[in-house]
Order: C-alpha cells, then sequence, then structure tokens
C-alpha cells in the first residue's frame, strides 16, 4: 500500500508541476503567436477545391477536436482514480478536465458548423456520422458538469465519478466513427494519406502544439480555483472577522 500510496503522490506532483511550468505558460504564449502567424500568413485558404477564408478555421478545429478529446480522457482518468483510491485531488482534476473538455467540445461544434457551411454548403448534416456522435458526446459531459453541480463534496462526489467513467465511452465511438463507418462528409484526417482537404502538416502540427500546452495551462487555473473553493468551505464559519 505504501508503493502505490508513493507512486500516486509522484503521479500529483508530476500533474502540478507540468501544469505550473513556465515551459507551458510561455510555450502557450510562442506557439499560440507562431500558429496564428502560420494560419494567416502562410497557410493556403483553398480546401477541397473551394478558395475561402473561412478555411483556415480547421486549423483550429481540428486541435480543438484533439484537446477536447485530451481532456474528456482525463475526465474518465481522474475519475477511475477517485472511485478507486479515494483523495480529492483526482475529482478536482477530472472535474476541471470536464469542464475544459466541454469548452473545446463547444468551440470544435461552432467551428465546425461555421466550416461546414463553407465547404459541404451546410451548417449541420444529420446523416454524418461524426457530427451527430460527437453531438452526443457534447450532451453526455453536458450531463456530467450538471451531476457534479448537483452534488455535495462528500460521498456524493462518487455518482459524478460514475458518470465521469461510464460516459467516455462516447468519445473513442465518436473520434473512431469515420473509421467505423461511412461517413457523409466528414473523412479520417489523421494518419491518413488520402485526405483531400489539403491541410498544411507544419501549421496544423504548430496549430496542435499550442492548443495542447493552453489546455494545460488552463488545467493549472481550472484547478488553483479547485483549491481555493475548497480552503473556503472548510473555514469556519462565525466569530470575529
Amino acid at each position: 500500500m505504501s508503493t502505490l500510496t508513493s507512486t500516486l503522490s509522484r503521479l500529483i506532483r508530476v500533474a502540478d508541476w507540468l501544469m505550473w511550468s513556465r515551459v507551458v505558460r510561455w510555450g502557450t504564449l510562442v506557439t499560440g503567436l507562431l500558429s496564428m502567424g502560420l494560419v494567416f500568413g502562410y497557410a493556403s485558404d483553398t480546401m477541397y477545391g473551394i478558395e475561402h477564408g473561412a478555411n483556415l478555421i480547421a486549423y483550429w478545429h481540428v486541435p480543438m477536436a484533439w484537446v477536447a478529446a485530451l481532456a474528456l480522457s482525463v475526465t474518465f482518468l481522474g475519475s477511475g482514480l477517485y472511485l478507486r483510491y479515494g483523495g480529492r485531488f483526482w475529482n478536482r482534476l477530472a472535474h476541471s478536465a470536464g469542464e475544459i473538455g466541454f469548452l473545446f467540445a463547444t468551440l470544435t461544434l461552432l467551428t465546425g458548423s461555421i466550416w461546414g457551411r463553407v465547404v459541404w454548403n451546410s451548417w449541420w448534416e444529420w446523416t454524418d456520422v461524426r457530427l451527430v456522435t460527437f453531438l452526443i458526446v457534447w450532451f453526455i459531459y453536458a450531463g456530467y458538469l450538471l451531476v457534479y453541480g448537483a452534488t455535495d463534496r462528500t460521498s456524493d462526489e462518487r455518482y459524478a465519478a460514475v458518470y465521469g467513467v461510464l460516459g467516455f465511452i462516447t468519445v473513442p465511438i465518436s473520434y473512431l466513427s469515420t473509421r467505423l463507418w461511412t461517413p457523409t462528409f466528414h473523412e479520417t484526417t489523421l494518419a491518413n494519406p488520402e485526405v483531400s482537404a489539403n491541410i498544411d502538416p507544419l501549421t496544423l502540427g504548430v496549430s496542435f502544439v499550442a492548443a495542447t500546452l493552453l489546455y494545460g495551462y488552463l488545467m493549472a487555473l481550472r484547478m488553483e480555483l479547485h483549491e481555493l473553493t475548497d480552503r473556503v468551505r472548510t473555514q469556519p464559519h462565525g466569530g470575529d472577522h
């Protein structure tokens, strides 16, 4: 048990160091500026044979979808560790990631709708398996946040943790949907040499790094807010001020 406790403590220290590292803070700024420079100054706005400025949204739409998946995976991991070992840190981690994942999932849907209006002449298409399954993910994690917000920070936290574990099944289904079923509009972007979107790999790669670092920085801020909230809750009430 002591070995397990030591391992979990190390994991917590590593996660804390990663989130508050100067590499993350400065990396977010530098790669973010570099991403914008490449998107607006280097990348082509012609995709699928259509020349339009809105095509540049793709360089942030795809990384935001990746961050949403990453964050919701952390929610799954944190929820599972909380159910197995307890500890407020893991539930803070799960909820913080869930909030950020839901935010990025929302931005993914919005930017995808704008981009889709240009390249597919449609804001939304119910026959596209990726769109529909990703919308299901969005609803599932809206539910997770509602469940978390409706429970006390006591033993009731288990309800949100169980939800965070079970709800995760929708994430890999959505991200693998274009490989599992025939898509109407979406095609597999990553690891697909036949992709026809004409996305510049350098610009997309830098945007991926920028979005991932931004996620790490936002996680640090949200975790700190959780800690401050917990301190306020545990302070004795009444008495002199």
